[in-house]
């Protein structure tokens, strides 16, 4: 596991410096997507797999001064690049393995997860390490700023129904993780999944 881990960390450390000016225009589609969270003042919400963070000044916002945020991300330089964007105002940046999260259980109300399900090194664990720490009726979203067409189309391959993100492989994912899938939408300019904490 932690020769795929490396894996991970290799690729986004060599990438964080220069991410956000990568995708300059995401913001809008990141505020939309927590929108839709269903978060209110007062919650607990991670942001898991958070990168540069670009989420958390909306995941803040939508919990207000009384809630809590933290963004957990695997790669040292990805949260160095947060810190200089002056993120870590928003909340808190954990050095931690999404799979692996130094929390107790049920003690969260949402995840947010821009982009973080291909990069689980064990899809079906990580999915039931986010329900662990997500009380009952809590909400998790999966989300990337472009559908699964577009991102394809952007690593010059084509779309494959054995992708793990869609819906008749994700949908089992995440029921045998612990979670229910609420909503499934999968268009050029987004990929958004809401799944409901079971039990």
């Amino acid at each position: 596991m932690a020769d795929d881990h490396t894996h991970v960390q290799d690729f986004f450390s060599v990438r964080a410096a220069d991410w956000d000016s990568r995708f300059p225009d995401d913001g809008p589609a990141y505020a939309a997507a927590v929108g839709e969270l269903g978060l209110r003042p007062g919650d607990t919400v991670l942001d898991a797999g958070c990168g540069t963070a670009r989420a958390l000044p909306a995941l803040r916002a939508a919990v207000g001064r009384g809630g809590r945020v933290l963004g957990a991300d695997l790669t040292p330089e990805m949260l160095d690049a947060a810190r200089r964007a002056g993120r870590g105002t928003s909340g808190v940046l954990l050095l931690a393995d999404a799979e692996r999260l130094p929390l107790r259980g049920g003690t969260l109300d949402a995840v947010f997860a821009a982009g973080l399900i291909s990069h689980l090194t064990h899809p079906a664990r990580g999915l039931s390490e986010l329900a662990r720490v997500v009380r009952p009726g809590g909400r998790l979203a999966l989300f990337h700023p472009i559908g699964r067409a577009a991102l394809a189309a952007r690593h010059g391959r084509a779309l494959s129904e054995d992708d793990l993100r869609s819906e008749p492989r994700l949908a089992p994912l995440l029921a045998g993780a612990g979670w229910r899938l609420a909503a499934y939408t999968d268009e050029d300019d987004r990929f958004l999944v809401l799944a409901v904490r079971t039990g």
